[in-house]
Order: C-alpha cells, then sequence, then structure tokens
C-alpha cells in the first residue's frame, strides 16, 4: 500500500465490557485485517476488552458503561478523537452512533456499522456514511450514503483445540451461541425433543439462560439426545464434523455461526432471519420463527442429509468468495476512500 493512501482508523465500540458477541468480534476482526492491510488502528472500547486486540492496534480504554448522555463520557471520548485526529472514525452500533454524531471532529469522516433491526435509526442519520450488514437492514436505511457490506470471516486453524470435545464416531447436528432469549434455544430443545431426529443436537454456548435450558432437557426427558457442553472457543472444529448447523434466532443481523458454516460447507436451517434470508434457500428457511415452524423445517431436511447439502452447493461457493475477512475489509476501506472523495471534493 502507498504511504500517502494510508489512513488512520478510530473504531468506537460502546458495549459495557461484559458481553463478547458479533458486533464485538466484527470490531476486532475488521481492526485487526485493516492494520494488517497497512491502515494505524485506533480502538476506543471499555477496559476490559483490551485483551481482545494485538499489539498491532492503539487500544484506548474509555467508560463506555456510563449512558450515552453522560458529559464526562462526551468530554472523554471528544478530548481522544481530538488529539489522534483519525481519518476516520468508525462507530460501532448505535451506541457508538449516537455518542459520534454528537461532535464534531475538524478533518475526520463519520462511518457507522447498523448490525441490528432497531425500531429507529436516527443516530446514523448524522453520520457520512453508513454500513449495513445484511440486506434486510440496508433496506431499512433512508441514509443517502449507505453501502452493503456482509461480516466476513477467517478461519480458524482446524488443528487448534477445542474448549469440548467433538462426537467422534457419530452425525451431529450443532447450534451456536449466547444463551439468551433471542436465540430461542428454547424452542429449538421443544421442537428437537418432539421431533426426536436420529441427530443428536449439541448447543454450544454460555449465557442467562444456561439454568433454565437445563431444566427444559430435564423436563423433556431429552438429556441424552440434546447436550449443552457450554461455551466453545474454535466452534469451527465442530461445524467441520457437523452434518448440519441450526439457527433459531428471533432476528439477526448478520449470524457469524451462518458465516462461519458456509465457509466449511456445513449446511445450514435457519429461521427466516437477515443473513440467512438472503444466503440459503427457501427450503432451507423456516416460514416463521416459532416452535411449530421449526418442528416442520427440521422434520422435513434432516429426512435427506445428502440432499440438504447438494442444495446450499451454491451457498459454499458464494461464501468462499464474498464472506471472507480480507473481502470484508477491503470493501470497508474503499468506502472509506469514496465517503473522503465526496466530502472533500
Amino acid at each position: 500500500m502507498n504511504s500517502t493512501n494510508r489512513l488512520t482508523v478510530a473504531q468506537l465500540i460502546a458495549t459495557p465490557g461484559g458481553n463478547w458477541g458479533g458486533m464485538e468480534k466484527h470490531t476486532a476482526d475488521l481492526a485487526e485485517e485493516l492494520a494488517r492491510a497497512g491502515h494505524r488502528v485506533h480502538v476506543l472500547a471499555h477496559p476490559g476488552y483490551r485483551h481482545r486486540f494485538s499489539h498491532e492496534i492503539t487500544f484506548h480504554p474509555l467508560p463506555v458503561q456510563w449512558g450515552r448522555r453522560n458529559p464526562l463520557l462526551k468530554l472523554r471520548l471528544r478530548q481522544m478523537l481530538r488529539k489522534l485526529s483519525p481519518d476516520v472514525i468508525h462507530a460501532q452500533g448505535n451506541k457508538a452512533a449516537a455518542l459520534i454524531s454528537a461532535m464534531e471532529i475538524p478533518g475526520s469522516i463519520t462511518v457507522g456499522t447498523v448490525h441490528g433491526t432497531k425500531s429507529s435509526h436516527k443516530d446514523f442519520d448524522k453520520l457520512d456514511g453508513v454500513i449495513a450488514v445484511s440486506k434486510g437492514i440496508l433496506k431499512s436505511l433512508s441514509h443517502p450514503a449507505k453501502t452493503l457490506i456482509h461480516n466476513g470471516l477467517k478461519l480458524q486453524n482446524k488443528e487448534k483445540k477445542t474448549t469440548h470435545p467433538v462426537p467422534g464416531n457419530q452425525h451431529f447436528a450443532v447450534a451456536i451461541g449466547r444463551l439468551e432469549p433471542v436465540k430461542q434455544f428454547d424452542c429449538l430443545i421443544s421442537a428437537w425433543a418432539s421431533i426426536k431426529p436420529a441427530l443428536p443436537l449439541y448447543i454450544l454456548g454460555e449465557g442467562s439462560q444456561a439454568e433454565k435450558l437445563k431444566a427444559q432437557l430435564q423436563r423433556l426427558d431429552a438429556e441424552s439426545f440434546i447436550k449443552l457442553p457450554g461455551y466453545e472457543d474454535n466452534p469451527t472444529a465442530w461445524l467441520q464434523q457437523a452434518s448440519v448447523c441450526v439457527i433459531s434466532s428471533a432476528r439477526e443481523g448478520f449470524p457469524y455461526t451462518l458465516v462461519e458454516a458456509l465457509l466449511v460447507r456445513c449446511p445450514v436451517l435457519s429461521t427466516p432471519v437477515n443473513g440467512a434470508l438472503e444466503m440459503l434457500p427457501a427450503e432451507s428457511l423456516a416460514t416463521a420463527t416459532d416452535v411449530s415452524a421449526l418442528q416442520t423445517l427440521v422434520s422435513a431436511q434432516l429426512a435427506d442429509p445428502e440432499s440438504l447439502k447438494k442444495s446450499q452447493t451454491a451457498c459454499f461457493e458464494f461464501a468462499s468468495r464474498e464472506l471472507t475477512l480480507e473481502a470484508m475489509a477491503t470493501r470497508t476501506a474503499a468506502f472509506y476512500y469514496e465517503l473522503q472523495e465526496s466530502i472533500h471534493t
């Protein structure tokens, strides 16, 4: 990269530090790939996230657990940004966009990424440009300078150890995500228990619903064929061996589980959420997000797993071309340059 084209990018993530989900992963992955491509990258975030970023990233702790209207938080953020004087200030998510939209930093362009469906995106309207991670989100935005950039991934080393042993000599299904209500793992458990398919189901994750889900398994007498191993640090290894991945969410921005599964050619069954709606064939999607729709989908598609995998060949090929971390970072940097040119001319 020509040094004159190198950008100084400040990414702001305003989540309070306890959770590490899709948006946080997106921020870390994008920061690392932009730095690898030669850009100077700063991340402003809760101090609890510092260990998530390599020495290639300049990390600035910020008390973002305070409310978005907190005057001291706004003052600290403004001082940091004026000192850094970045070419690009990139807000990840709604709270970050609200904080950035309230201030002007001379010489910087402002960009925001919308990661989920919200009733209002008004804070993004005040930024110079907006990125949507799925077509569904893009459609909901009214910003004149908006673009679609799908989440991309760099797969983990398949030789890396797993937190939990991957089932050896058996076919199995897997679901991955935080054990929170929006993921609807209670619906998935109910559907799986009622059908009792030949494939055992492993739900990888941790969260506030863990004890409730374990109690549900006991109540349904389903503990022998539905397992809750806990959080898994290397889901790639599981997806490489799984016969199918199931997404049961009520809503999504663009699920990383979908990306990761398609990259390792693991077929996916999903509720009709953003990302899955644009990536998967109609027969791989439930008609709704409730238990009945999941039952119908699983019953029909697991009757012929080979046909299911064959039906998603085009999805696997698309993922290998378009859903890589390099593709995501390249498109993001191109959008930065495009906004710079349109604003400065």
